[in-house]
């Protein structure tokens, strides 16, 4: 990882986060409440806006990223703990977390899929699961222009996925959807769920 992109990412981001993005970050994260998993927490961003959260553990895989959130950290309302792992293997308990945030950060995370399912099975069955994620947009010439795009964005912004139909991997992984907003022409789009992968296995059973 690029020990460099994080200043750049800040720098980057802030005329998106001193608009819209501050709103949306707040609003969604203030709904999280009991103890809270966040997935890629980058530089702490969405740290000041918890006050519902009895303990959040958040999770980042590049250093860099985690070191630059300490300044967040200070700032924070609620306990919070910081840990360098990525979200394929999380390394918590089955049915530990009563909600799950993710921001702006499936666009980056190697094999998704994955990280959806340890999603499920860290969270409690019918835990609040808060996504705000950029993604595919529906247009063809938009979309195909994302797919030309793609290559050459993902080498320059740490392995983003330009292109990633996020939405409907969630809807595939079994979190039932239960609210779905777009802004900026559908390339950004803020998405509730609900764990229900633990009700079904216990179901089978």
């Amino acid at each position: 990882m690029r020990t460099w992109f994080p200043k750049v990412y800040d720098v980057a981001m802030k005329p998106l986060e001193a608009s819209r993005f501050k709103e949306i970050r707040r609003d969604l994260v203030e709904k999280a409440e009991g103890r809270v998993l966040e997935i890629g927490s980058g530089t702490g961003i969405n740290f000041p806006y918890y006050k519902n959260a009895r303990q959040v553990d958040a999770i980042e895989p590049n250093p860099s990223m985690s070191k630059r959130a300490d300044e967040q950290l200070r700032h924070a309302q609620v306990p919070i703990r910081v840990h360098e792992t990525g979200a394929e293997a999380l390394p918590f308990a089955d049915n530990t977390f009563d909600t799950v945030v993710a921001t702006l950060v499936f666009c980056t995370i190697p094999v998704p899929m994955k990280a959806l399912a340890e999603i499920q099975r860290v969270s409690k069955p019918g835990a609040r699961l808060l996504f705000f994620e950029h993604v595919r947009m529906e247009p063809i010439f938009l979309s195909k222009t994302q797919d030309i795009l793609n290559p050459l964005w993902q080498k320059i912004c740490d392995g983003c996925q330009l292109n990633r139909d996020t939405l409907e991997m969630i809807k595939k992984s079994g979190i039932e959807v239960t609210k779905v907003k777009s802004y900026y022409a559908k390339l950004f789009l803020y998405i509730e769920g609900t764990n229900r992968m633990t009700e079904r296995m216990n179901h089978d059973e």
